[in-house]
């Protein structure tokens, strides 16, 4: 099992990303959370097998059919467990 953090940026707001990457999340049997940061990007915390973690970071990579994704700062944190995922608004 696998802990890291997302900051997520580029055209990443209003394209249904964290709707979309709660689906991906789930697909993937992948828990935490994701939101939207006042800085235009989104953040997300998720934890899962570490290769279900891969499929979630090369997905976010791309995002939805709208999205434009520049940048995906990775840092892996100490493990922390969640029921489920959440977005949070």
């Amino acid at each position: 099992m696998k802990t890291v953090h997302l900051k997520i940026s580029g055209k990443v707001q209003g394209v249904f990303f964290r709707a979309s990457a709660k689906e991906i999340a789930s697909l993937h049997k992948i828990s935490g959370w994701i939101k939207n940061t006042y800085d235009d990007k989104v953040e997300a915390l998720i934890t899962g097998k570490r290769e279900d973690v891969e499929k979630f970071i090369a997905w976010c990579k791309r995002g939805p059919e709208k999205a434009h994704v520049e940048n995906v700062i990775i840092t892996n944190i100490e493990l922390q467990m969640f029921e489920g995922f959440e977005v949070i608004r």
